[in-house]
């Protein structure tokens, strides 16, 4: 099967489920999902991502309908079921289906939505394009919740503006991407804003720190402004997808590319994890 689609307990193509239109997450965005990276029938820090869901979960009180280690096992057996060596993971559970109103039903149970799909590699040898625009998201960065419209507004204004990723700001602070992570690398220190309200804890981000202190190269995880990232050795955006990817263009203005010997052994150390999990080498992809 080319793409695998689930809804509470039906499988199927993407094309052929339904979901009820009561479903809360049509109406409100009223759910929290996660994502990963599948290679050879694994996803690809499975724990971590489930950790992950259920935190966001609990606090939005949303009940998963199964446990995790009952969920862990679907993805995996629904990985199974997709021809391709390398896929993208997506999983949600939204609030559940009753009459739309803003108030809900105590323990409602909540519905769990999973599609499987082939996906490529990312090309690590590619430069990203950014630019910036003030952050003004809510202040539940933190909770990896399905109100995206702001993340939406952004993409799609890099997009047509010829860009990859754009970097969200508060005030002078930089936080974080749309829908990436990004840390700077200055003289031999990486910095990265530290994980509160106002980011996700990425943790593509959270695997390239660890990856940093297996490299012996410092890490500094505190608040950094617009012109220090301007003025960094390089800028690296970090997501389950993109794994770790430099970038060479900030609101048209060139940056980094001053350690590119550094960068590549923290990159060449993040995919050292994937393929030693998954079974994948870079030759086979």
């Amino acid at each position: 099967m080319k793409s695998l689609a689930y809804y509470d307990g039906k499988i199927g193509t993407p094309e052929e489920l339904t979901v009820p239109f009561n479903d809360r997450g049509h109406f409100f965005g009223d759910g929290c999902y996660d994502a990963a990276m599948g290679g050879n029938g694994r996803v690809f820090l499975l724990e971590d991502h489930l950790d992950r869901f259920y935190t966001s979960a609990r606090a939005l009180d949303i009940h998963i309908p199964m446990e995790k280690e009952a969920l862990g096992k679907l993805l995996t057996d629904l990985l199974g079921q997709v021809d391709s060596e390398i896929c993208f993971v997506y999983w949600q559970v939204t609030r559940g289906v009753e009459d739309r109103s803003h108030t809900y039903a105590e323990n409602l149970p909540g519905k769990l939505w999973v599609t499987i799909t082939p996906k490529a590699m990312p090309n690590f040898g590619k430069a990203l394009k950014l630019n910036d625009q003030e952050d003004t998201r809510f202040f539940h960065c933190n909770i990896k919740t399905l109100n995206l419209l702001p993340s939406v507004l952004a993409a799609q204004g890099a997009k047509r503006i010829g860009c990859d990723e754009t970097i969200f700001h508060r005030g002078d602070i930089v936080t974080e991407c749309a829908h990436s992570n990004v840390s700077v690398l200055k003289d031999g220190v990486l910095y990265s804003h530290p994980n509160d309200e106002l980011i996700l804890r990425g943790i593509g981000k959270t695997h390239m720190l660890q990856a940093c202190y297996r490299l012996g190269i410092p890490v500094l995880e505190k608040p950094y402004t617009v012109d220090f990232l301007k003025n960094a050795d390089e800028v690296i955006v970090t997501s389950s997808t993109k794994f770790c990817l430099r970038a060479d263009t900030f609101n048209g203005q060139s940056v980094g590319g001053k350690a590119p010997e550094l960068f590549r052994a923290i990159q060449e150390e993040v995919l050292r994890e994937f393929y030693d999990e998954t079974g994948c080498t870079a030759e086979n992809l």
